[in-house]
């Protein structure tokens, strides 16, 4: 048998045993290293050895030496802090007397207040009255004119009357006619008997105004139309006044049995 054909039936050697013998070679060495490295680290000083000697003779010991006395320690003074202030206490006296003196002060100021107050109104009562009476001074002097002015158109309205039934305008004069041709004096009188029961008012009116209305009578004494001729200046007078006038509807006819076709009449509130 040749060496070829004793080789092919040898065990096959295992592959990769040089590379496994790398690894535990570098293994082993790590180790070591490490063991070396954890033995400096923990090393220490041997603990000493204790060992007790005999004399052959007794011998007397010395006496202790006194320890020094320790020496007093040095205390540094420490700064004193500044003792606290104690806060004011106000007693409750005091408190109660604050409160007692800002009451009374609030009042005074209350009551000044409302003295002002008082005075002002008063004044603008005072300047209300005061401009009152001024009106009724006022309207009494235009009352009093407006009356004077009426009593002179009365007049004229009466000489004109008589001067169209033929008579005398003269209130002196003296004729030979058998009766006067102007209606009597009392015949206003008696119209204003006639019309003032049918006057309802039905508001105030102040003063003593003076409505002056011109009648037109029919022969038998009704009443045919009125107009005002002169306004009060009050209208609810003046309207009183028409509407009385519309509800009378007839006149009485005067003391000579003949009814004049129209005449003046004046009406006052406090007649």
């Amino acid at each position: 048998m040749t060496l070829s054909a004793r080789d092919a039936f040898a065990p096959q050697r295992p592959p990769g045993m040089g590379p496994g013998l790398v690894l535990a070679l570098v293994a082993h060495a790590l180790l070591i290293v490490a063991l070396a490295w954890s033995v400096n680290w923990k090393t220490s000083e041997p603990e000493g050895v204790v060992a007790e000697l005999w004399s052959a003779l007794p011998q007397i010991a010395a006496p202790r030496t006194a320890a020094p006395e320790p020496r007093p320690a040095v205390v540094e003074p420490r700064p004193t802090p500044p003792e606290p202030r104690p806060e004011p206490v106000t007693p409750p006296q005091v408190d109660a007397q604050i409160a007692i003196e800002r009451a009374e002060a609030a009042k005074k100021a209350e009551a000044a207040r409302r003295e002002v107050a008082r005075r002002a109104e008063a004044e603008r009562e005072r300047q209300r009255v005061a401009d009152e009476q001024a009106e009724k001074k006022k309207l009494a002097e235009k009352a009093r004119q407006d009356e004077a002015r009426e009593a002179a158109i009365r007049e004229a309205n009466l000489r004109r009357m008589m001067k169209q039934a033929g008579s005398s305008d003269d209130p002196g004069a003296t004729g030979n006619a058998t009766r006067t041709s102007g209606p009597s004096a009392g015949y206003a009188g008696r119209i204003k008997a006639r019309i003032k029961p049918n006057i309802v008012l039905t508001g105030s009116v102040a003063g003593n105004p003076t409505a002056s209305v011109e009648v037109r009578l029919a022969p038998d004494g009704t009443i045919i139309g009125r107009k005002l001729l002169k306004s009060s200046g009050v209208p609810l007078w003046d309207e009183t006044v028409l509407r009385a006038i519309d509800k009378t509807e007839v006149l009485p006819r005067d003391t000579d049995g003949r009814v004049p076709p129209s005449f003046t009449i004046d009406f006052r509130p406090q007649e």
